[in-house]
């Protein structure tokens, strides 16, 4: 389930890609089968063994033509020179992260001049709607720590010398699900929880074309994330 959509975040062959917080390395794979050198990059060492485990299966059947390579690190301290990345893709992660305007600056430090960025987090009003439902869904170790307004974004990727290009939003089937599970409890598998879970698990791996339809209708206004693109300018 990519939340960055690759027809306007365009990666060309030989590229040279970061995925930062890439948890599970979903947006990682598909810059791999695009031709790109990709680096995958999280504190989660368990997430970073399943992304190495599906780089090497990629490679031994011909998906991905460019190198790829998992690394553990900070997003507040890339191990990398000044303007290493063609395109860097910070997917679902600066609303975990205290210091956002830190990891921000470390985005654009390793991104080359005219290099673009593609930021997501949760949209602020159905991530609003999860906070007033349930304490649990956020005050975890590891979660989030804020809601971005779309502007207040906009203006923290300005400050860091990135101009935003276009924003979209993702993911509108999802918002409902997140608010049944912040209302009957987070922990608690119930079974309508279940059957939308198996509803959506059933979308992303057939993705018919009456739920994608339905998903790019409501995403203006139900999209559980916001996407922004951008640019670095200097």
């Amino acid at each position: 389930m990519l939340t960055v959509h690759f027809g306007r975040f365009r990666i060309a062959t030989g590229d040279r890609v970061l995925d930062l917080g890439c948890g599970g390395g979903r947006h990682a794979f598909e810059a791999a089968k695009q031709g790109a050198d990709v680096i995958a990059l999280d504190l989660n060492e368990a997430d970073l063994k399943d992304v190495r485990d599906m780089f090497a299966a990629m490679a031994e059947v011909g998906e991905s033509a460019g190198s790829t390579m998992a690394v553990r690190a900070s997003g507040l301290a890339l191990p990398f020179p000044h303007a290493t990345f063609d395109h860097v893709i910070a997917a679902e992660i600066l609303e975990h992260v205290p210091d956002d305007t830190a990891m921000i600056a470390e985005t654009a430090r390793v991104l080359k001049p005219g290099g673009l960025v593609a930021v997501t987090v949760p949209r602020w009003w159905p991530e609003r709607i999860c906070w007033a439902l349930s304490d649990a869904y956020h005050r975890v170790e590891g979660g989030h720590v804020r809601i971005y307004r779309k502007r207040q974004l906009i203006r923290r990727l300005r400050d860091a010398g990135l101009e935003p290009l276009r924003t979209h939003h993702a993911h509108a089937l999802h918002s409902p699900y997140w608010w049944l599970k912040c209302a009957v409890g987070v922990d608690n598998e119930t079974a309508a929880v279940r059957l939308y879970h198996r509803f959506l698990l059933w979308d992303i791996i057939k993705a018919p074309k009456l739920t994608r339809v339905l998903d790019r209708l409501l995403n203006p206004v139900l999209g559980k994330s916001l996407v922004i693109y951008a640019r670095k300018t200097a």
